[in-house]
């Protein structure tokens, strides 16, 4: 197992650096007057594919925003997931600046950074400039906010140029500038491409985070700030692109969701048989080695994030979802899990349980507990763990999934905006289309009544809760971590973690960055 998820990865690292590669190669032909092939239109087309590594690997972004937090964990298992602690250390918060998928996740955020940058200097139209700028923006957004050092380069051709580091707010405060100034010349829409609404939304995020950043471990939150985000929300809410919630929760990560989605603000386009990033690690990861589609076996969440649901709560699944195909529905895998065969009933499922269950690797009932650990080695060790897949699997597309990545959704407005009402900010009314309510309770129990949702009405709202809500809402999204700190709880002890260091709210710079640029500074306490 461990040398299937390295090659694995191995073969998504190629393919990524090969593409990027190409790229950086043709520039310096580009650059020295030939006309070598390389436009502006070809060059932002291969940003939004250098977006795919850091985002939709399993062991880059999401990694490092969820492995860290208390929904997710990678159990070693025997021999399975050891990879010499590279997991385990993310979770417990044992980390240090020679971790090698941390260093990745800069590297190839920082890649993004570059190849956007230099897509300006070809004559791009204003609309592509402002593409450009925006994939810029969102992941100088992820550096800084993870590691608060962002590295850029403003002349591109030339390889001998040392990068400068913008640190922190003069970081945040350059991203929030950008985004004001190219947000005219976004398109209104689709949403796979970058476009006005999610330059709101990342702008709403940069004014929430604005006093994390300042200060990790005391943050503030200035009323202007929790206002920006208030009125940035409500242009979005009220957006002629017509968002609405989905009368099925997983619809918007659905195979379908560049089509039926009306909650998806921004995504990334994956294209089924064809092309595409690794979104089918949201559901490999965890499937065990016997279901279908063969998973690695690997991660799950922990039992006392699951319990933050109540029972009759959608969003945790658990029902058959309709469109599938081969019968492993979305949401929170507990319990037995079962082979399927096809429903012979006109208009029923495609595929309905056996009575026959699912075994593992020793004969045993395949059934997933809520108890995991860490390090496992019992005899059930193949077992534990409540496995997690948030997109529905596409079956008919195998490798190349044609699931959309979604970067960011309308319930997310909505949370925000709640969450900048309660710290502080002045309560305006969300639109008839979305309750209509003008406080922060009545809009998170907006979406928590919704008939997709059918979680019962909270009676009071408060930060520990909007933090339990943001959970419910927004799992294996790749924002818990930045939820934990914004809300004061990333250093607390869970389950297999104990309390950690302050230094523990920003990520090392890697050492191998530090060796390549002397204008990076390490982070107090590595």
């Amino acid at each position: 197992m461990k040398n299937k998820i390295l090659i694995v990865s191995a073969l998504v690292i190629a393919a990524g650096c090969t593409k990027l590669d190409e790229h950086l190669g043709s520039q310096t032909t580009a650059g020295s007057g030939s006309s070598g092939g390389v436009t502006a239109t070809n060059l932002l087309a291969g940003t939004y594919d250098a977006m795919r590594l850091p985002y939709q690997d399993q062991t880059r972004v999401w990694a490092a925003e969820q492995l860290t937090t208390d929904e997710m964990i990678a159990p070693t298992r025997a021999g399975d997931w050891d990879d010499n602690g590279i997991w385990r250390v993310l979770h417990s918060h044992q980390w240090d600046p020679n971790h090698g998928y941390l260093a990745d996740a800069y590297r190839d955020l920082g890649r993004v950074v570059f190849s956007a940058t230099d897509l300006l200097r070809l004559s791009p139209t204003p609309q592509q400039a402002a593409e450009g700028r925006f994939l810029r923006a969102m992941v100088m957004f992820e550096l800084v906010e993870g590691w608060d050092q962002v590295p850029y380069r403003e002349n591109t051709t030339n390889s001998e140029e040392v990068p400068k580091v913008r640190v922190g707010s003069a970081a945040l405060d350059y991203i929030i500038s950008e985004l004001n100034a190219i947000i005219a010349d976004l398109p209104v829409s689709p949403a796979k491409k970058a476009n006005k609404d999610a330059a709101r939304v990342l702008l709403m995020k940069c004014f929430l985070n604005k006093g994390v950043i300042a200060n990790r471990a005391a943050p503030t939150f200035a009323p202007a700030d929790m206002n920006q985000v208030i009125t940035l929300a409500d242009q979005v809410l009220n957006s002629s692109r017509g968002y609405t919630l989905e009368a099925n929760f997983f619809d918007a990560y659905a195979p379908t969701n560049e089509t039926i989605s009306k909650e998806d603000i921004w995504t990334a386009e994956n294209i089924g048989g064809s092309s595409s990033g690794n979104v089918r690690s949201r559901w490999f990861s965890g499937l065990h080695y016997n279901q279908n589609p063969s998973g690695w076996n690997g991660w799950t969440t922990l039992s006392d994030f699951y319990g933050k649901f109540e029972a009759t709560d959608k969003r945790r699944g658990g029902s058959t979802y309709p469109g599938m195909d081969k019968g492993i529905s979305p949401g929170f895998l507990v319990g037995q899990q079962k082979t399927y065969k096809k429903a012979t009933s006109p208009g029923a499922f495609p595929y309905a349980p056996l009575d026959s269950n699912l075994t593992d690797r020793t004969g045993a009932p395949l059934v997933f507990t809520p108890q995991v650990k860490s390090v496992e080695t019992g005899s059930d060790l193949e077992r534990t763990g409540i496995r997690v897949m948030k997109y529905p699997i596409d079956y008919a597309s195998g490798d190349n999934a044609n699931n959309d990545y979604v970067y960011f959704k309308i319930s997310d407005v909505i949370l925000m905006k709640a969450e900048a009402i309660l710290r502080g900010g002045t309560a305006t009314a969300n639109p008839a289309a979305f309750g209509g309510s003008n406080t922060a309770l009545g809009q998170v129990n907006f979406l928590r009544t919704h008939a997709s949702r059918g979680a019962s009405a909270l009676g009071s709202l408060t930060l520990d809760n909007l933090l339990d809500e943001r959970g419910r809402e927004l799992y294996w999204e790749g924002w818990r971590r930045q939820d934990l700190i914004r809300f004061g709880k990333f250093l607390n002890a869970w389950q297999e973690k104990p309390a950690s260091d302050a230094k523990r709210l920003i990520f090392p710079i890697p050492s191998r960055s530090l060796a390549a640029n002397p204008n990076l500074v390490q982070n107090p306490g590595y």
